[in-house]
């Protein structure tokens, strides 16, 4: 008999809570726009959007100078190998011009060189190899550089970013939203940073193991264009 009076009194609250979970359930869910996070990010966020376009360019660039500037196959080689060893030497030259590769440049020189001693020939050679090889690696150090630039920018400007929150919070107030929402605002900075850096690194060791490629690949030409010339001149 005494359950009744309970019931009557549990029964609104039960009622007020479960219509306070259905409409919680029934509220939209926030979504996370990439682009609204990006213009929360602060004024820092353009110079890392200037270091991602910088870092784009650079790499397409570069990517599109090493590999116009590859090897060519086995045939040119062959052929100019076979032309100096039958003493063609400026038929042999001729199929270097119309190459454009660097290994083509560096045995070209080697050619105009083709009576002088062994070791000037090679120093020759070896002299525009390192030529080439500065062309292909040029402007490199750029994505080095943003790949220590962009972290910086997104650490520095996620301590902006606090300075700025707590400082609001000292002259207006403690609210948990006002802290949550200015710290995952601000964290945008840091994580732009981090990803345009890490692209720029990973970009940087990717271009130098293709220049790297293309190094060996002269160095094995120019070394059987050596033998060649030290047999045709023995010959």
């Amino acid at each position: 008999m005494h359950l009744l009076p309970i019931l009557l009194q549990v029964q609104p609250h039960t009622d007020t809570a479960v219509k306070a979970v259905a409409q919680a359930a029934a509220a939209p869910v926030e979504k996370i726009s990439l682009i609204h996070l990006l213009m929360e990010g602060g004024a820092l966020m353009i110079p890392l959007l200037l270091c991602s376009l910088i870092l784009v360019y650079v790499f397409v660039e570069r990517l599109l100078v090493i590999r116009k500037a590859a090897t060519p196959d086995d045939d040119f080689i062959r052929r100019v190998n076979e032309q100096v060893a039958n003493r063609n030497i400026e038929a042999a030259k001729a199929t270097c011009r119309v190459s454009k590769a660097p290994v083509a440049r560096m045995i070209e020189k080697g050619l105009t060189m083709m009576d002088k001693p062994y070791d000037h020939v090679y120093k020759s050679m070896e002299s525009v190899g390192r030529q080439e090889v500065y062309k292909l690696e040029k402007n490199l150090s750029i994505l080095t550089a943003i790949s220590g630039i962009a972290p910086v920018l997104g650490f520095l400007g996620t301590i902006a970013g606090m300075i700025i929150l707590f400082f609001n919070v000292q002259h207006q107030g403690f609210s948990l939203d006002t802290i949550a929402g200015g710290i995952y605002t601000k964290m945008v900075t840091s994580a732009t940073g981090l990803i345009v850096g890490l692209m720029a690194y990973v970009g940087n060791e990717y271009l130098n193991a293709q220049i790297n490629k293309q190094v060996n690949k002269m160095e094995a030409a120019s070394v059987d264009f050596l033998d060649i010339v030290i047999d045709s001149t023995a010959g």
